[in-house]
């Protein structure tokens, strides 16, 4: 009866503990997402702000000119010190996340993706608002999709991940590559292998975060695991939506 006894209490102990690792794992997922979405958000409010202040539009919404402040967001040397801005901030949290508190980096990220939309407000240039917005929900609803399987799927993604990175770096020279040839099959190519590999990484990139958790982590350590995290989910939506838009897009 005593040997019964104990082997009772030590399922029921580890069935706590397992319960106990659960709950901080859908909670770390929750905290992640949240961080995530926050940042799409901004990147759109910014974006549409961006591009209203930017714009001369007629009484039938259809755009006549730029401000000032367009032609220097669009075509000045702010572009490019927004592009070399945004970069040095992702490399920057990347190579630094184990020496900023928490609040700090969920600081930078929001900065970070706020300043992407700045960059991305010009998308409101080149296709109408109706596309825009259509592309968006198509987009959201893709990655919650993959991010679903990913985060479900009991498969490894590892291998797969790694192909797609590479895939990835090709993907970025065949873009170098178009901005001197401007051909139209390349472009088109780019468009599918880029929607290929980041509906991909969304999958991989959803059960690398999940299996980053550790329930031994303090809160300073998960904390950082999340933004860091919410950045590379937040960078595979954006990116997703950016070359699914090349193809549903209506352009102005």
């Amino acid at each position: 009866m005593s040997d019964f006894d104990r082997n009772l209490t030590a399922r029921s102990g580890y069935r706590t503990d397992q319960v106990a690792i659960d709950a901080g794992l859908r909670a770390y997922m929750i905290r992640v997402y949240n961080y995530m979405m926050a940042g799409v958000a901004l990147t759109g409010v910014v974006s549409w702000l961006t591009f209203s202040s930017a714009v001369v539009q007629n009484a039938d919404g259809q755009i006549t000119g730029l401000t000032a402040f367009g032609h220097a967001i669009f075509s000045g040397p702010l572009s490019l010190i927004l592009l070399f801005g945004t970069l040095g901030l992702v490399f920057f949290m990347s190579f630094r996340i184990n020496r900023l508190q928490p609040g700090t980096a969920l600081m930078l990220f929001m900065v970070y993706a706020g300043l992407l939309g700045l960059m991305l407000s010009s998308i409101f240039l080149q296709y109408t608002l109706s596309s825009v917005t259509r592309t968006f929900f198509i987009s959201a609803a893709s990655f919650g999709a993959l991010s679903l399987y990913g985060y479900t799927t009991q498969r490894d993604l590892s291998p797969i991940g790694s192909f797609l990175v590479m895939g990835l770096f090709g993907l970025i020279l065949a873009m170098l590559v178009q901005m001197f040839l401007h051909s139209a099959g390349l472009d088109f190519a780019i468009s599918v292998i880029g929607v290929l590999i980041f509906a991909g990484l969304t999958a991989w990139d959803t059960q690398r975060i999940k299996e980053m958790y550790s329930a031994m982590d303090d809160g300073t350590v998960i904390g950082r695991k999340a933004v860091m995290g919410a950045l590379s989910l937040y960078l595979d939506f954006i990116n997703l939506f950016l070359f699914l838009l090349r193809f549903m897009g209506n352009r102005r």
